[in-house]
């Protein structure tokens, strides 16, 4: 089986490529698998990371308004669209799977021109206007939220997976976690991040709780701050000189990391939501108000009413109520564990085993 996987931007619509792409190598070793991306996305560290092979091409989205800026994009759109072809036929795939992202557009409307078999995966509740675009030409459109039926137009394609998780995460355990990453098995982990670029509104607050409130004795922290924030963070908290207060620009070994924590301070994207209820991990969630439809808020909101985070709007966020809210819920450990058992109840864990048996739905299809 040769498999192309189109997917970019940000570990949001990489991750769940990944973790199709290990599924299907587990079920079948023999299977060949590119991944197709752009230079200016996360792909071109992550993908390369777990061993896969990543094809660059040109490609970007439009802007809102129209410009001369939009001619560019244009012009670029062209030469994805050569560039994708180009990359079709030379690898000649079976079946063709795209996770979101402007690289999506070029490769699968390649792929559905070309009679290869196609399919989609949206990860959000509120889909992309790419996939919504893409929906009418592909073969199958996996979607993650049972809510994101009423924007598309092709209910017969449509199957509810929900998001695919690494079978890393599945598999990794807290104490072997916390022994790779040199964590006291006693001690209160918290790890914040703001997603793959980082939030600068998130950094400022964690710089100001960690300035102004933390204390060494209240609990670890793990703080990933995004790379393009991670030199101004340092340089704020360059007088702090907690052992026990860990700033990296991005985590790579999440994994490890979310096993490890005893509570999440985190946005509110569909990868995220979904691997902290798979591994059932209590959280603080801040939801992005800079998103389309303002589709995070809508995630946190249904996880906090089943119990299992608690959710703090942007305009309400500063450092002194996200310290309180984390040392609150450090102290009370019965309803932390509760929290971790309501977010278990909601977690999706065999999606990538889902989209599998669609590919060999699909796949057997074409051979008919």
């Amino acid at each position: 089986m040769k498999v192309v996987i189109a997917g970019g931007g940000t570990a949001g619509h990489i991750n769940p490529g990944l973790a199709i792409a290990k599924f299907i190598t587990q079920k079948n070793p023999r299977a060949q698998i590119i991944f197709v991306g752009t230079e200016n996305g996360l792909e071109t560290r992550l993908v390369p990371r777990e061993g896969f092979e990543l094809r660059l091409i040109k490609v970007r989205g439009f802007k809102r308004k129209l410009s001369f800026d939009t001619l560019r994009t244009v012009k670029e759109l062209f030469r994805g669209m050569l560039e994708a072809r180009r990359v079709l036929k030379e690898f000649k795939p079976d079946i063709v799977i795209g996770t979101g992202g402007y690289v999506c557009g070029p490769v699968l409307m390649n792929a559905a021109m070309m009679k290869i078999p196609t399919l989609i995966h949206e990860q959000n509740a509120f889909p992309g206007i790419t996939n919504r675009i893409l929906s009418k030409f592909v073969d199958a459109v996996a979607i993650s939220f049972k809510e994101s039926k009423k924007y598309f137009k092709t209910g017969e394609k449509l199957f509810l997976t929900g998001n695919p998780i690494r079978s890393e995460m599945l598999d990794m355990d807290r104490v072997s976690a916390r022994q790779k990453l040199g964590i006291a098995q006693e001690s209160n982990l918290v790890v914040i991040f703001g997603g793959s670029r980082g939030a600068e509104k998130m950094n400022e607050t964690v710089c100001e709780m960690a300035l102004k409130y933390y204390r060494e004795s209240d609990c670890q922290i793990l703080f990933a701050t995004g790379e393009a924030q991670y030199d101004e963070v340092r340089n704020k908290l360059k007088g702090l000189n907690y052992s026990s207060f860990n700033v990296v620009p991005y985590i790579y070994n999440m994994a490890e990391a979310m096993a490890s924590a005893d509570l999440m301070v985190c946005r509110a994207g569909a990868i995220t939501i979904s691997e902290l209820t798979a591994l059932g991990i209590p959280s603080v969630i801040i939801p992005s108000p800079n998103v389309t439809a303002n589709h995070q808020e809508y995630n946190a909101r249904a996880l906090e009413e089943q119990g299992a985070a608690v959710v703090i709007l942007e305009k309400d966020l500063n450092g002194s109520i996200l310290y309180q809210q984390i040392t609150d819920l450090l102290k009370d450990r019965e309803q932390l564990a509760k929290m971790a058992r309501n977010a278990k109840k909601a977690g999706i864990t065999n999606a990538s085993e889902k989209i599998y048996s669609k590919m060999q739905e699909l796949l057997k299809e074409r051979k008919k």
